[in-house]
């Protein structure tokens, strides 16, 4: 008899309350999901209240001992609606989107400065690298790791040097071009991460390291094109480099504003610019992390994969076509029509 009398009040105290827990219920599902946002003005209201109606039916629920099965429900929705009420205002797939589509962009373009100075050194190195191989060969192990090159030097035939951009034969064939391709990927990416990290020291050794950089693709463009191999090297390593190449500079651009942000402080102390760009920097490095794994996915598949040349310079450029597009278009702000100036009044004319 107990038990119907406890069963009857339960069914009871639920048909009182259930509309407004499935009302919350639907609220915090939207909220969770695609963030507060979404929400209208009245239903912003109407959270809160039905949040606290829902703790004030889980507080009854319990200290009358209802079934569990109406306790646990009430329990699950009140922490849900906490969550939708208290944490983070917006959707987690929001959140992603706005920081590689809003933010990282409009922080590369921030640092226009710092892009163009890492981008003129590396040009630097790679023109320098090719001027002194263009007078003795032998710099090129001055300039490329032997352990690097995979036996890619000026002692190689132009049939092996042929063969490696192909997986064709000689010393790159098979899985040795994977182990080339991968150790590249780790190099360049090394590269790109101590060009960040070092631009605490003023900026100085982000500059050298940039520098290097370019002298090893200098040096590699200069011993192809020695072959009449150019096209041939530029096909298999523009697919990838784009965004590979691009994340080093941009690491390059973040080292060089912590640096910049040292000599400079402006009207603020050093700590306070220091913390300020790095806030700013990390956003690029982040996204230049996002860069360096689309480049080692192209690396491991696309290019062991394709050895058409045609395919190889259109997906090159179709590469070129979002990355650029990504840091010189995205996240800006549509432009809003000027509204129209009023018309003067004309001066002494009688009403």
């Amino acid at each position: 008899m107990k038990g119907a009398r406890r069963e009857l009040r339960s069914v009871t105290f639920r048909k009182e309350r259930e509309a407004q827990w499935q009302e919350l219920d639907a609220l915090v599902e939207r909220a969770l999901k695609k963030g507060l946002g979404t929400l209208n003005e009245a239903e912003l209201r109407r959270l809160p209240v039905l949040y606290r109606a829902a703790l004030a039916s889980l507080s009854v629920a319990r200290r009358t001992a209802m079934d569990r099965a109406l306790v646990d429900y009430l329990e699950s929705l009140a922490a849900r609606a906490f969550l939708a009420v208290y944490g983070s205002r917006k959707g987690t797939r929001g959140v992603i989107r706005r920081a590689l589509f809003v933010e990282f962009p409009r922080r590369v373009r921030a640092m226009a400065p710092e892009m163009a100075l890492s981008l003129v050194v590396t040009a630097l190195g790679a023109v320098v690298a090719w001027s002194l191989m263009g007078v003795d060969v032998g710099w090129y192990d001055a300039f490329v790791n032997p352990a690097l090159a995979g036996g890619r030097d000026p002692h190689a035939s132009t049939e092996m040097l042929r063969g490696a951009l192909y997986g064709e034969g000689g010393q790159m064939e098979g899985g040795m071009l994977s182990i080339f391709a991968s150790s590249l990927f780790v190099h360049n990416a090394g590269i790109g991460m101590m060009c960040f990290a070092l631009g605490f020291a003023i900026g100085i050794p982000t500059l050298l390291l940039l520098f290097t950089n370019g002298l090893m693709l200098g040096a590699f463009l200069r011993l192809y094109a020695d072959r009449g191999l150019l096209y041939e090297l530029c096909g298999w390593l523009l697919p990838h480099g784009i965004p590979e190449i691009g994340a080093i500079i941009l690491c390059g651009a973040a080292g060089l504003h912590m640096g910049r942000s040292m000599l400079v402080p402006g009207r603020r102390t050093v700590p306070q610019s220091i913390g300020d760009a790095g806030r700013r920097a990390s956003m690029v490095v982040l996204g230049s992390v996002v860069l360096f794994a689309i480049a080692g996915l192209i690396e491991g598949l696309f290019r062991q994969l394709v050895t058409d040349d045609t395919i190889r310079y259109a997906f090159a450029g179709f590469n070129a076509i979002w990355f650029f597009g990504w840091l010189l278009v995205a996240g800006r702000e549509p432009r809003r029509p000027k509204r129209p100036a009023a018309l003067p009044t004309a001066k002494g004319s009688g009403a």
